[in-house]
């Protein structure tokens, strides 16, 4: 296997690992410095270029994107996906796991635990986001911080709302979080490779600090995960389009509640803590799944006019209650149902003799007119409506829409 690791930082632990990693196993491997790729917009098909030459032909990346440089990381990862080169980790996937808000976001529609958390931008609507969280004391985090850095405890609502005024001042986006306070400055960092957690450690804040992140001076100890964690944790890298993810999680008093989702996860704390050869088990995986790149499957299937991917719901009332797939007629309708989804559990490819039940979901692909009537509706959120206040619809002295 031809690999490229995409790092600005050669010398680094985590690079140096997966570099000795695919060494030791025979494989053909470089570090690749990120920002001296060229995107090669001007032939026939897509293509790069790094350091002025032409890229090789490789047959996967492993991306180590920096925060940093999150946006053109992102746009080099893209590139080798359109150009079928594999990659464990989505340019999308990078993307909404570098954005604290828009992971939670995605996480939230999953029934992923995780600590209440809300977003306002408005002065006036500060306040009432804090009490909406459960009260002080609250963590304010910046959107796109790591290793520790812009994450504050507020003890009381005074000091939160002139912490998220001076960030906001200073065109900061921030989140507001309930303190978990069970965790008591300890969290759980999982490594997930493809769909199984290969390592996990606890990490412990050290003194009164209640982060506790290694660069932090938090300590770490190896840790065996109860099955609630691992799931979760698994569940949480695949949703983000993650096949390599470090997932930190608090132990709650009622289980797992995620706090991030990490798409370029240090190596050196976990490997120390657990004495596993956790970069061997990354360049394992991707050699066994090298022969599968990253499809865009919307870019790929709605091509064809009138067709395309939809979920449907197997209404209770409905005449599908009882009868196999192969006798729901999907099929002489132009529809194949790519998988099953029935509670928690998930039934790729399912055969034609599976039995529907109420409320099962399909994943489908076919003719969209066909689909329509099985489309479930919209969930009604049965919530009072407040009038709008009567300076709703005033023009805003901030609005930069016309800058």
């Amino acid at each position: 296997m031809k690999l490229a690791i995409l790092s600005r930082q050669p010398n680094g632990y985590s690079s140096s690992r997966l570099l000795q990693a695919a060494e030791e196993r025979g494989h053909e491997v470089g570090i690749l410095d990120t920002l001296r790729f060229a995107i090669d917009l001007t032939g026939d098909e897509p293509d790069l270029q790094y350091r002025s030459q032409p890229v090789d032909d490789f047959d996967a990346v492993i991306p180590r994107i920096g925060a940093s440089i999150t946006y053109f990381g992102t746009a080099v990862v893209r590139q080798f996906e359109q150009m079928d080169v594999y990659t464990p980790n989505t340019s999308n996937g990078i993307a909404n796991s570098r954005d604290k808000l828009r992971a939670i976001q995605i996480l939230s529609r999953h029934a992923i635990g995780m600590p209440a958390t809300a977003f306002a931008r408005n002065r006036a609507d500060v306040l009432p986001a804090i009490e909406r969280v459960g009260g002080a004391p609250v963590v304010i985090k910046l959107l796109e911080g790591t290793q520790g850095i812009g994450v504050v405890l507020a003890p009381d609502t005074a000091v939160a709302s002139a912490i998220i005024e001076t960030l906001q001042s200073a065109r900061q986006n921030v989140l507001i979080q309930s303190f978990v306070k069970e965790s008591k400055g300890r969290d759980v960092r999982a490594l997930v490779v493809g769909d199984r957690v290969v390592g996990a450690m606890r990490r412990t804040a050290k003194g009164d600090e209640f982060r506790s992140n290694v660069h932090r001076g938090g300590t770490v100890e190896a840790v065996d995960l109860d099955d609630d964690y691992e799931q979760t944790a698994v569940r949480c890298a695949q949703i983000m389009g993650l096949r390599v993810a470090g997932v930190d999680m608090l132990e709650g008093n009622d289980g797992p509640l995620v706090m991030e989702v990490n798409s370029s996860p240090g190596l050196e704390g976990i490997e120390r803590a657990t004495g596993l050869d956790i970069a061997g088990s990354i360049i394992d995986y991707i050699d066994n799944q090298v022969a599968f790149p990253e499809l865009d499957v919307r870019q790929r299937l709605t091509v064809s006019t009138g067709y395309g991917v939809a979920e449907l719901l197997v209404r209770e009332d409905a005449h599908l209650v009882g009868q196999s797939i192969a006798e729901s007629g999907l099929a002489e309708r132009d529809v194949v149902v790519l998988t099953l989804h029935r509670g928690a559990q998930v039934i790729p490819n399912p055969k034609p003799g599976r039995v529907l039940e109420a409320n099962d979901r399909l994943l489908c692909f076919g003719r969209l007119e066909e689909m329509r009537d099985m489309i479930p509706d919209r969930r009604s959120r049965r919530r009072r409506v407040r009038p709008l206040p009567d300076d709703a619809l005033s023009p805003n002295a901030e609005d930069e829409s016309e800058a």
